[in-house]
C-alpha cells in the first residue's frame, strides 16, 4: 500500500516527523507521497526525501490558495528552480484550482493562468499531475480537457457529475477519510472503476 498523497513537511510534524515516517515503514507501507505545494517549503521537502531515500517520494508545484502571496516572478522562479531538478520529483502538483478560500473573480483568473503553468511544465517534464479541485470541479476538468492533459490524479475529488468524464480521459482518483462523512465523495469512490482509485491520507488533515 503506498499513501500517494500528504503534507510531511507540514509543522504540524516537527516534532516527531521521522518516527512517523518510521512508523510508516513499519506498518507496512511501501511508500509515501509528499506534497510541496509551497516555494518555501522546497527545502525542507527535499531534505525529507533525500532522508527518507526510496520510502518517501516528492511531488512538488504552488497550491492555488496561495495565489495571493507569490508574485509572477516568484511563481517562475520556482518553476525553474523544479525545471532544474525535475528528477528529484515523481509529480507535478498538487495544482489546480480552489474556489472555497479564493472567490474573487480576479484571482480565480491567476489561479487559472497559474493551474495552465504547472500543466504546461508537467508535460514539458513528462511528470504526471496531482489535481486540487476544491469547489471548482467543473472549470478544473474543463481546463484538463482544453490543455490535453493524460497522466493526470484527481485528489480527494467530489464531483460525481463528472465520473463519466474522468474515467473517458483516463485519468486517476485518490481519495482519503473524508469518505467517512462526506456522501458526494462517496458516491465518486462508489462509480470509479477500481484500478482507476488511489489511496492517500492528505495527513496532517482529516483524520477519521
Amino acid at each position: 500500500m503506498i499513501d500517494a498523497h500528504c503534507h510531511l513537511e507540514q509543522h504540524d510534524y516537527d516534532m516527531d516527523r521521522d518516527a512517523v515516517i518510521e512508523r510508516c515503514r513499519a506498518s507496512g507501507l511501501k511508500a509515501v507521497v509528499t506534497c510541496c505545494a509551497n516555494p518555501k517549503d522546497w527545502k525542507l521537502t527535499k531534505e525529507i526525501m533525500n532522508k527518507h531515500r526510496g520510502f518517501v517520494f516528492a511531488c512538488a508545484s504552488i497550491h492555488p490558495e496561495y495565489i495571493r502571496e507569490l508574485s509572477e516572478a516568484e511563481i517562475d522562479g520556482f518553476i525553474g528552480i523544479l525545471r532544474k531538478e525535475k528528477n528529484s520529483i515523481v509529480a507535478v502538483g498538487e495544482t489546480g484550482l480552489d474556489y472555497n478560500w479564493v472567490k474573487e473573480p480576479e484571482w480565480q483568473v491567476r489561479q487559472k493562468d497559474l493551474f495552465r503553468k504547472f500543466i504546461s511544465f508537467s508535460k514539458e517534464t513528462r511528470k504526471p499531475l496531482v489535481i486540487h479541485a476544491r469547489d471548482a470541479y467543473d472549470d478544473v476538468v474543463e481546463i484538463l480537457e482544453q490543455e490535453k492533459a493524460k497522466n493526470v490524479m484527481l485528489h480527494m475529488f467530489g464531483a460525481n457529475h463528472l465520473v463519466g468524464r474522468v474515467i473517458e480521459n483516463g485519468w486517476n482518483v485518490s481519495m482519503n477519510a473524508i469518505v467517512l462523512k462526506s456522501k458526494k465523495h462517496g458516491k465518486v469512490v462508489r462509480d470509479m472503476p477500481l484500478d482507476r482509485l488511489m489511496l492517500e491520507t492528505d495527513s496532517p488533515w482529516l483524520h477519521p
